[in-house]
């Protein structure tokens, strides 16, 4: 699981009205290369929530060098961007579980897959 998808994902647990952030517990974690394009990252900064993005870098131990916010034009700062296409893209959950941040309902992540599916009595 990309940090991308994590950073959109979110609990639906019935009753939970805080469902995001959801947090990472990492059995393993790796880094798998993917191919730099500055305009898709460009594009996605801003429909991500970058703090988000910062603090689940950093307690993967990846979020070293990123800034507390995107720079002023980040989007023709091709250092900045690369930085944020390694968080975003090429750091990856392979093994673990997302857990909800109001419930502790925890989500599986195998191969790389987070599995968000409710049990009957969670609709």
């Amino acid at each position: 699981m990309k940090l991308l998808t994590h950073n959109m994902l979110t609990s639906h647990v019935k009753g939970v009205k805080n469902g995001y952030p959801l947090r990472i517990l990492a059995k393993e974690v790796a880094l798998k290369a993917v191919e730099f394009n500055a305009e898709f990252i460009a594009r996605m900064i801003p429909k991500l929530d970058w703090t988000v993005l910062k603090v689940t870098a950093e307690s993967l131990g990846h979020g070293a060098g990123l800034p507390d916010n995107p720079p002023p034009e980040y989007d023709s700062n091709e250092d900045f961007l690369k930085s944020a296409h390694h968080v975003m893209l090429e750091v990856e959950v392979v093994e673990g579980e997302l857990e909800c941040p109001e419930s502790g309902r925890k989500f599986p992540v195998s191969e790389g897959i987070p599995n968000m599916l409710l049990k009957e009595d969670e609709v």
